[in-house]
């Protein structure tokens, strides 16, 4: 199997890597880097759940290829808490229990972070437009929309 050294900045870290040229973002990031925050929800890019950044835009790491990755910024949910602490986003989530089992929480947060860098204040439409591409087994989603709510309003 083909093989190349990857150049890419993870969680704003520089790295180099030898992958092989099928290998999927998400098992890079998982297997090779230990970084199993980002979910393997339908391994088919339908349920959100392993939403990550590639500069700074929302990209379905079950469906990308590393490779793609070359040259850019990939973050994932460990890169938002700083020094042991949540992120105001994530607090959110927390406080305003936007989570029920947790596994579709990193995809909607991450998601939802690349909403909030971009329109610092979103309207609801807004939200339900950013996540709906993240599919949430439990919690109908009123709690997620306001977790992203309140952490808008805790931006200001």
């Amino acid at each position: 199997m083909p093989k190349r050294i990857l150049d890419v900045t993870i969680n704003g870290t520089r790295r180099e890597d030898a992958v092989a040229d099928s290998t999927l973002l998400l098992d890079y990031l998982r297997e090779q880097l230990g970084l199993t925050g980002t979910k393997r929800g339908c391994d088919g890019g339908e349920c959100g759940a392993c939403t990550v950044l590639i500069d700074g835009e929302p990209a379905l790491a079950c469906i990308t290829l590393a490779a793609r990755c070359e040259g850019r910024r990939v973050e994932t949910i460990e890169s938002l808490a700083r020094s042991g602490r949540m992120s105001a986003l994530q607090a959110a989530f927390h406080e305003k229990l936007g989570t029920q089992c947790g596994f579709c929480t990193p995809g909607m947060i991450m998601a939802s972070e690349a909403l909030l860098r971009r329109d610092p204040h979103p309207d609801e439409a807004a939200i339900r437009a950013a996540l709906g591409g993240n599919i949430c087994r439990c919690t109908g989603y009123v709690k997620i929309i306001e977790s992203v709510q309140a952490a808008a309003e805790a931006r200001e």
